[in-house]
């Protein structure tokens, strides 16, 4: 069921380290990112896959890790994604990559939620480092990367309180994220 899907797709930021996501994985991410809906059918988005652990170890450190969590800095070794998608705009297809990018975000981790998977979607990201690094052409904009593994925290949402928005761990490290109530969000049209 969906609803379920949605409910699983957080944003995971610790995984099992030793559960690698296999290529054919991967592929099938990006596939059901293919024949998403595209802004003017313009389909300028690509996509490369990272699982090769000497790739992921030199990407970890282009990423910044959860903002709110000021004393974290991303985690451990043995809790570090075991691969990553690296969504891309073709500037020689398109320039307005941001209702794809969403569009295509989204569906590749639900499609990860359906598989036993978690990811993140990570947008603080050291981008010409991340360029240099992959050798990526001048053509492709970096827009996001999507950390991807087997989750291995808990994830809570609850409601926001006293209008504080920001997420946080306990002590047992569980992970609550504050989400405003359905009432909050709906706004009644008004005809005059």
């Amino acid at each position: 069921m969906l609803e379920d899907l949605v409910l699983k797709n957080r944003s995971y930021r610790r995984f099992d380290g030793k559960t690698s996501i296999p290529q054919e994985s991967l592929v099938e991410l990006v596939g059901l990112a293919r024949v998403c809906p595209s802004s003017r059918n313009q389909q300028a988005l690509k996509f490369m896959t990272i699982s090769d652990p000497d790739k992921c170890n030199a990407l970890f450190p282009c990423l910044v890790w959860a903002g709110y969590l000021k004393d974290w800095a991303g985690p451990v070794n043995e809790e570090r994604p075991t691969s990553y998608i690296v969504i891309l705009g073709d500037t020689k297809l398109g320039s307005k990559f941001e209702i794809d990018l969403g569009i295509s975000a989204q569906t590749i981790l639900l499609g990860a939620v359906e598989k036993g998977l978690g990811g993140c979607m990570i947008g603080s990201i050291r981008r010409e480092e991340v360029r240099a690094l992959f050798h990526i052409p001048g053509h492709l904009e970096i827009l996001l990367v999507i950390a991807l593994g087997k989750p291995v925290e808990k994830v809570i949402i609850e409601s926001v309180k006293d209008d504080n928005i920001c997420y946080w761990r306990d002590f047992e490290q569980v992970h609550h994220v504050p989400k405003r109530s359905i009432n909050e969000i709906l706004i009644d049209p008004v005809v005059s």
